[in-house]
């Protein structure tokens, strides 16, 4: 099993619009539509930052891209897709330059840091700060937004987790489930208490002091 479960998140590079793009193709017309790709990600951030989820339309996209709506939808199907289009792109690409396409593997200690810190990373990203906040002021009337969220941020590492820990002799007694929400929940929560609920301010936490408490949690449970 691949560092995240669903091999999609990461096929960023060789798709549009959920195709894979015709074999026949250059590679300076890739590149040309991977960077367009990457235009009307960056504009329609701004518009998704400005207006909300419910605020923004195709028609906002296109104009602040200067790209047609049919230009945005042959790349990302609907906003649905663009929005996540747009949480890969500020959360998934800096876990895969890390782990790649990769199994996790080697010692626990040094495989849970280097995910918790990976993550904990996102904290000083305020485009992924400012994302997250539609997601949750939003989530109510768009509930879908939240497990859109979910599944495309925390569930594919958690799975991966999961597969980690069935397979490592240490955590074989263990319930993978179990530790692997513990520990990667505990850091969705953390990022979402601090940035969002003004812990950062009221209630500090040093990041490197939550991560040893977690990794310690994670062997109690062996």
């Amino acid at each position: 099993m691949s560092v995240y479960s669903a091999r999609e998140h990461f096929s960023e590079d060789r798709k549009i619009a959920g195709g894979s793009l015709p074999s026949g193709k250059s590679e300076s017309a890739k590149a040309a539509a991977l960077l367009k790709r990457e235009q009307i990600l960056q504009r329609a951030t701004r518009v998704f930052l400005q207006h909300g989820y419910a605020g923004t339309s195709m028609d906002r996209v296109a104009n602040e891209a200067g790209v047609s709506k049919q230009t945005i939808y042959s790349h990302f199907q609907d906003k649905k897709g663009l929005f996540t289009a747009l949480l890969e792109r500020v959360t998934l690409r800096q876990l895969r330059a890390e782990f790649g396409s990769e199994p996790f593997q080697g010692e626990p200690d040094i495989l849970l840091r280097r995910i918790a810190h990976g993550y904990l990373k996102k904290m000083d990203d305020r485009e992924f700060i400012d994302l997250l906040r539609v997601v949750v002021a939003e989530s109510a009337r768009f509930p879908e937004l939240a497990q859109l969220y979910t599944r495309t941020v925390i569930q594919p590492i958690c799975q991966g987790l999961v597969s980690y820990f069935k397979s490592h002799p240490k955590f074989n007694n263990s319930d993978a489930e179990a530790i692997a929400q513990v520990f990667y929940g505990s850091l969705s929560a953390f990022i979402l208490s601090q940035k969002l609920l003004y812990f950062e301010s009221l209630m500090p936490m040093d990041n490197e002091r939550l991560v040893n408490t977690l990794i310690q949690l994670c062997y109690q449970d062996c």
